[in-house]
């Protein structure tokens, strides 16, 4: 069997009952609506009430992608060209807020996030998804349309909210709602390891 085979199929908009059903280490495909978010854009979210904003898009059960894609337009409309992932802790300031205020049940980059994050996750139900860096080409490929695009005059191509259908976007589940988180993991790991080789070093010099 393939790891294709084994993969958890994620069909969006999520429940809470399907994030409940995610746990770290689960390779995932994602199919439906996800959509970017990088720097600005959760500035913007953070410091304006719902009330202020017109979102393009209904944030609730969705997947919100650490991402500043590169975008074509043509006749036919919007297509994308790359589209990595961006370092997620950029946006630990704001994430918490987000994930309770809109009701998002994903947050995809790489990297991972911070405690503060992670306690909104578990709190609200709500999954951290590493996907792949240094394949933009490859994920842009999962991309089957550009649907809309939010603050592109204002914020430019990179940071603007773009809404995206996605079919068989890959990612790793590395944050769950359970407390797991495999970049802490991973991270105490190698630091136990390094003091070991430090300490072998030392005692054969």
């Amino acid at each position: 069997m393939s790891k294709i085979e084994k993969a958890k199929i994620i069909n969006l908009p999520l429940s809470k009952e399907d994030v409940l059903n995610l746990h770290t280490g689960d390779f995932v495909l994602i199919n439906g609506v996800i959509v970017t978010g990088r720097d600005k854009i959760h500035e913007y979210l953070f410091k304006k009430t719902k009330e202020e904003i017109k979102l393009k898009y209904d944030l609730k059960g969705s997947i919100i992608y650490h991402c500043g894609p590169i975008v074509k337009k043509s006749k036919e409309g919007y297509s994308v060209i790359s589209a990595g992932p961006t370092t997620s802790m950029r946006m630990e300031m704001y994430e918490h807020a987000l994930i309770s205020r809109y009701g998002i049940r994903g947050i995809m980059g790489k990297g991972g996030m911070g405690e503060k994050t992670h306690k909104s996750m578990i709190e609200y139900g709500c999954v951290y998804l590493n996907t792949i860096g240094g394949a933009a080409t490859y994920l842009a490929e999962r991309v089957d349309k550009v649907l809309d695009v939010w603050m592109l005059e204002e914020f430019g191509m990179v940071e603007a909210m773009w809404i995206l259908k996605v079919k068989d976007f890959p990612s790793i589940v590395t944050m769950d709602t359970y407390g797991n988180n495999l970049h802490k993991k991973i991270k105490n790991t190698s630091s136990k390891t390094l003091k070991r080789l430090f300490k072998h070093i030392h005692q054969n010099i």
